[in-house]
């Protein structure tokens, strides 16, 4: 990154001290409330499909936010809907390029949203 004057600015240094890794990396620094935790999985494919999982849960009503200590709200079923949609288009845009244990995910999530989002609709009718 050039500044003025014509010197170059670097970022800070990030260093990976985990197993397997000994090299150094140029990195910006992340600081504040967007600096990651230890405690947040990595992502992949299915700790993104299980976070869809758990926010269409939330709109059908069955869990609430932990963190916050508040009990299932009522159901949201259009954007739990939209939630489980978009969990069937991811699914429809990766086939054939899963392993079989993220395509079982995938199958056995929209199986369960699905069926709880019938059950959902007969008992808000």
């Amino acid at each position: 990154m050039a500044t003025e004057g014509g010197k170059e600015e670097r970022g800070f240094t990030v260093i990976d001290r985990r197993a397997g890794s000994g090299e150094a990396e140029d990195a910006p620094a992340e600081t504040g409330a967007d600096a990651p935790t230890d405690a947040l999985p990595a992502v992949d494919l299915s700790s993104f499909a299980l976070s869809l999982a758990a926010s269409a849960l939330y709109h059908l009503g069955v869990v609430g936010d932990p963190e916050q200590g508040e009990k299932a709200p009522e159901p949201n079923l259009p954007l739990a809907r939209q939630t489980i949609d978009t969990l069937a288009m991811l699914q429809e845009k990766t086939r054939g390029n899963l392993d079989e244990e993220e395509t079982r995910l995938l199958d056995s999530l929209l199986y369960e949203l699905r069926m709880r989002f019938v059950e959902a609709g007969k008992s808000g009718s």
